[in-house]
């Protein structure tokens, strides 16, 4: 999760170079042809709000059903870890669901969440501390795509990876294994990586979870827009922007848009955008996979496939790598 702009306030220079890392990724996106917009940047205060709210609807299955399978299955996915053991969880943000697998820890086991935000890291440490007092907790502020800095006084224990939410998704195929060999070179080579992936169904469910009533995930994709409105200058108008989510049968993937209703120009930091009526600013890719692909894909990436656990209707999976 991306610290939000008032998060930002406080930080001095990294916030100046954080913003201008925001104002680089606008202006080169928009200056493609398929026009697009980093998906990293939905997560400002009000987009992580709007994604809460997300992870509630009816339509919107894979948060409560990856759950569902840790709840079920979390015994044997922490199966032989022991005291020395450190659960490692990349992305961690509330940490909620991690309780599944932190419950199954041994007294003198570690737990290094991993999140950009401070505030997020802060108030899990709390929640957790009070639940599991006998949890070595080691925090780390930064992002799991990069290298990080692992808390001295754990290395060369064991180590369990925990990537949920199937945050792997959201990355072009070569993009994911070159983050599991990541992944692989933190966790060593006795490592062990639990990670979720949503699996390949039915596009009308799949649209539906993308496309809800409520039209909460429209607000959530607008409000890229209205972040850059808020941050950098105010360019869109947003009532000349639909929300549009789509499942590509060719790529495996779902597709989210924000669609110009009109022909319009707009100005950002003195470079002129133009963009036709029904073109569109792709917001995010969501891939889709069954077991088996996701399986080739870990072992390209120097993992050997486990296990893998799914719900009974067969719509989300949690593997298993070592």
């Amino acid at each position: 999760m991306m610290l939000g702009h008032s998060q930002l306030a406080g930080l001095g220079p990294r916030a100046r170079v954080l913003d201008e890392a925001f104002v680089g990724a606008v202006l080169d996106g928009l200056s493609m042809a398929q026009k697009t917009l980093p998906c990293r940047y939905f997560y400002d205060a009000r987009g992580s709000d709007l994604f809460e709210q997300i992870t509630e609807l009816e339509e919107y299955y894979p948060m409560r059903t990856e759950a569902s399978i840790l709840k079920a299955h979390a015994a044997a996915l922490m199966g032989g870890a022991t005291s020395d053991s450190v659960l490692v969880e990349f992305g961690s943000g509330s940490s909620r669901k991690t309780e599944f697998l932190l419950a199954e820890l041994p007294p003198g086991a570690a737990y290094v969440p991993i999140d950009v935000s401070p505030d997020a890291l802060a108030q899990a440490r709390v929640r957790l501390a009070r639940r599991y007092p006998a949890l070595d907790i080691r925090p780390v502020v930064g992002d799991f795509s990069d290298a990080v800095r692992f808390p001295q006084g754990l290395r060369g224990r064991p180590r369990v990876g925990f990537f949920p939410g199937s945050t792997i998704g959201n990355l072009h195929r070569p993009d994911a294994a070159k983050l599991l060999s990541r992944f692989k070179t933190l966790l060593g080579g006795s490592g062990r990586l639990i990670i979720g992936v949503d699996l390949k169904k039915d596009k009308t469910i799949l649209e539906n979870a993308y496309n809800d009533r409520l039209g909460v995930t429209a607000e959530f994709n607008l409000n890229l827009l209205a972040r850059i409105n808020r941050e950098i200058e105010p360019a869109f108008d947003l009532e000349a922007f639909t929300h549009t989510a789509l499942y590509n049968d060719l790529e495996g993937r779902i597709e989210m848009h924000l669609v110009s209703q009109l022909d319009q120009a707009f100005e950002i930091r003195g470079r002129p955008f133009r963009m036709r009526a029904g073109e569109s600013i792709h917001t995010e890719n969501s891939y889709k996979y069954a077991a088996s692909e996701f399986q080739a894909l870990a072992e390209r990436a120097g993992w050997s496939p486990a296990s893998v656990r799914t719900d009974p209707r067969g719509l989300f999976s949690v593997h298993v790598l070592t």
